[in-house]
């Protein structure tokens, strides 16, 4: 069965941008629930891990078709959850750097154009969901957004950021303040670990 994924911050290292209380409550009841959810389904087919967790979106045939919408939901949870950990550190440059940095800037002209962007893109989310950087199918750099746990792999896209847009992620430090919320995220961004990702994309 899948392990989780162990954090590389303690719950409150991006105090005062996301409190304790909220990383705890979404790591340990959030996170790990879909990540128990997505194992119970697997127990049942005596599942032995023979894919990554991407690599099992592509392999929905051997689940039952009756399965397959419950699991959808809690791996793309597991995905989603795993990606944004991955988005924030409090040790990471939290600007672009190097390659990603380079990209930005021929993409969107500016990183305050891509933050205004991204930013748009997350408060018209209606909702709960996520807010993505992707590499999408041109090989060039996009801002989705997409509703619930849904994740940009089962169209092709690959993924190397995310918001978390869920009223969970936000909602003990900032109640209704998405705006707040949002801009707060860009503080905590770690592009060291975003610009590993579009590196490691590339390389494939």
């Amino acid at each position: 069965m899948y392990k989780k994924k162990e954090l590389n911050y303690s719950y409150e290292a991006l105090e005062p941008f996301i409190d304790t209380h909220t990383m705890g409550v979404h790591y340990n009841k959030h996170y790990l629930n879909y990540l128990k959810n997505l194992n119970n389904i697997l127990t049942k087919y005596n599942y032995q891990e023979n894919y990554s967790k991407v690599e099992l979106l592509r392999h929905l045939e051997i689940f039952k078709e009756e399965d397959i919408e419950n699991l959808l939901f809690n791996l793309g949870g597991v995905i989603n959850h795993e990606l944004y950990w991955d988005s924030i550190s409090d040790k990471g440059n939290n600007t672009p750097i190097k390659e990603i940095k380079e990209v930005i800037g021929s993409k969107y002209g500016s990183y305050d154009n891509f933050k205004k962007e991204f930013t748009d893109a997350a408060m018209t989310l209606k909702g709960s969901g996520y807010t993505f950087l992707v590499i999408n199918p041109a090989n060039e750099l996009e801002i989705m957004s997409l509703s619930n746990q849904l994740t940009p792999y089962l169209n092709s896209y690959i993924p190397i950021m995310t918001i978390d847009m869920w009223e969970h992620a936000y909602y003990l430090n900032y109640q209704n303040n998405k705006k707040l919320y949002i801009e707060n995220f860009f503080d905590i961004i770690d592009f060291d670990k975003i610009n590993n990702k579009y590196n490691e994309y590339k390389k494939q």
